[in-house]
């Protein structure tokens, strides 16, 4: 009968096996979907990907940007905290419609 100590270094050597196998089945899993993708030319939206709704349940919206920051071209779209380079006046980096 096999002791603890050599039970214990048993189990570590086939966790490390598992992991490993696990590993590899997951890349030749992604690699086998993204051929697929690829030849049939597929969306999320085709195999039936939804956006994750918010805690709310209701889906979340992309919300275009209203401001822009002409030197860097970083861009807010109004909700959540004002970034710093928007300062007080926001009339001067509005984009016009």
């Amino acid at each position: 009968m096999a002791t603890y100590k050599q039970l214990l270094a048993q189990r570590a050597r086939l966790e490390l096996q598992i992991e490993a196998a696990h590993r590899a089945e997951k890349a030749a899993a992604i690699a086998r979907a993204r051929e697929i993708v690829e030849a049939y030319g597929l969306t999320a939206s085709d195999i039936g990907f939804k956006a994750l709704p918010a805690k709310n349940g209701q889906a979340k919206s992309i919300v275009p940007a209203k401001y822009r920051n002409p030197k860097t071209g970083a861009t807010w779209s109004g909700r959540g905290r004002a970034p710093a380079w928007l300062g007080k006046n926001r009339n001067r980096f509005l984009i016009e419609a």
